[in-house]
């Protein structure tokens, strides 16, 4: 546990950072202290990354002060954060995918530091003492995920590091991985290193942090001990309202079979993606399945199959069914035409154009609702879908004329899915449909999934969140390799059969005991 009486390690009084139209951070103040695993948690847009690159140097306050170790600081760069002991793993790893793992380190530490073959013995020594496991001359490209992520943890702790900086670390990680990841943190911050940790997982953050910092609207909603709070509770520190944000929701068997994926396979040609093999695949009208896995598992592939972007040719057509249709050769049009709508991993650009308006957005994927009549569109529908788009899922926006690119990830990724959901679809496909958003904006999400369920459709969510799949899903499965496991029913599924599963320990589904 750290010592609350010692000097903080890092300390942050009064920060602001002002963006035109934007108050980012207003006044807040932080303190880390040695051996701290401090949570900083708040919606999308609450100022969590213009904080966090502020304490890595990479942008200045504008006004305010930082003292690192009790002495005031001025952050120029993150190679100043580095020489102090500050390392920082984003989200989105910066790795080079065709060198090896040594010559990543080396090319990060800079010439200073040895040659990547000078380097490879300290990068076995520095990962067998903290339990993570690394070859310095393997390439990254034959890494899992969840050890390209150790690769950039060891990179941070091959310096003298005091402060750890992890933004979102498990939201691409199996079970087991987080697991092993969570005792290494431990292992750290007993050894008297400060860890902040960004996370919208509620119960990891509440297993694992010391304290948490919240923050709202760019300033400091409260503080707490994770660990003697709910989720419920941390959530309304989040997003400041009592509405139900974390909800159960009752399960339901689905009626007949919408879409059949059978005996699916799929080369492809790209080196670095993952090839399809022996998907069967079944969902009903009236039930979610939920399918995990981490990424690079087969999950785009199988997205641009089902959704149209990639064919197959006519002769095995169906392979792939909607209702009695056979539509493997079909385009995405056709696709819709039949049912299909489709929520993509990437909003801006490929479920949005960014430079686009909302209005414009919305007439993409629905201008066979009745929007454009001989050949002309139909500005006021146009308008009133927008409009309802808007009204019926909580976007926040000025009008429907603001342009995409200017929405927040949450109040865009709900307006994506609006557009889909309005449309009635009989087959709805979300990739990611939380990805990044905040817990406000993830609990609209889900009633609007459970609704259009509860209404008839069926609906197939491929998530890396496996908090999410067991909160909506009705049956689940994973992916791995390219290849696909058997459904079961979430109720009688466990976290450690989806890590299993994730893990390509695949397996016949065995009942679960009845309760007693």
């Amino acid at each position: 546990m750290p010592n609350p009486t010692s000097i903080p390690r890092l300390q942050l009084r009064r920060i602001s950072k002002r963006y035109p139209g934007c108050l980012a951070n207003d006044t807040i103040d932080l303190s880390i202290a040695p051996g701290e695993i401090h949570a900083l948690l708040g919606e999308n847009g609450a100022g969590k990354s213009t904080l966090m690159k502020i304490i890595y140097g990479v942008t200045q306050p504008d006004s305010g002060e930082m003292l690192w170790q009790g002495q005031p600081v001025n952050m120029r760069n993150p190679a100043q954060a580095r020489q102090l002991g500050i390392g920082m793993v984003f989200q989105h790893f910066s790795l080079f995918e065709t060198l090896t793992v040594a010559q990543n380190i080396a090319l990060a530490m800079g010439p200073a530091a040895g040659t990547p073959k000078q380097l490879e013995p300290k990068i076995r020594e520095v990962s067998r003492r903290y339990g993570m496991a690394l070859e310095p001359e393997r390439l990254v490209h034959s890494l899992s995920i969840g050890e390209r992520q150790r690769v950039e943890i060891v990179r941070c702790l091959m310096q003298d590091i005091r402060l750890l900086i992890l933004d979102e670390p498990t939201s691409v990680l199996t079970p087991q991985e987080a697991d092993e990841l969570f005792i290494t943190l431990r292992r750290l911050a007993a050894e008297g290193c400060s860890i902040l940790f960004i996370s919208h997982k509620l119960g990891e953050v509440r297993a694992l942090c010391h304290s948490a910092t919240v923050l709202r609207g760019g300033r400091v909603a409260g503080q707490c001990v994770p660990a003697q709070c709910s989720d419920q509770k941390l959530a309304q520190l989040m997003v400041g309202e009592s509405a139900a944000l974390i909800g159960e929701y009752p399960k339901a068997n689905g009626g007949a079979t919408f879409l059949q994926v059978s005996g699916l396979n799929w080369h492809n040609p790209d080196p670095f993606g993952c090839s399809l093999t022996d998907i069967d695949l079944q969902v009903r009208s009236g039930e979610i399945v939920g399918i995990a896995g981490v990424a690079g598992n087969g999950q785009d592939e199988l997205l641009a199959l089902l959704g149209g972007e990639q064919t197959l040719p006519r002769n095995v057509a169906a392979t792939i069914r909607f209702g009695e249709h056979a539509v493997a050769d079909l385009r995405p049009d056709a696709r819709r035409k039949l049912g299909l709508a489709f929520v993509p991993a990437e909003r801006l650009g490929h479920g949005a154009v960014p430079e686009l308006s909302l209005a414009d957005n919305a007439l993409l994927t629905a201008f066979q609702q009745g929007l454009v009549s001989q050949g002309l569109i139909e500005r006021n529908k146009v308008e009133s879908l927008a409009q309802a788009i808007i009204q019926r899922f909580g976007v926040k926006t000025p009008d429907t004329q603001t342009s995409a690119r200017s929405l927040s990830g949450g109040n865009l990724q709900k307006f994506i899915l609006g557009r889909e959901i309005l449309q009635q679809p009989k087959l709805l496909i979300a990739a990611h449909p939380t990805w990044g958003v905040d817990v406000g904006a993830a609990a609209v999400i889900h009633r609007a999934l459970i609704a259009l369920r509860d209404a008839g459709a069926a609906i197939l969510v491929i998530s890396e969140d496996l908090d999410e799949l067991f909160q909506i899903s009705d049956r689940l499965g994973a992916l791995c390799g390219g290849r696909i496991s058997a459904l079961q029913d979430t109720a009688q599924t466990r976290i450690s059969d989806i890590g299993g599963w994730m893990a390509g320990q695949f397996h016949s589904p065995q009942p679960q005991p009845a309760a007693v």
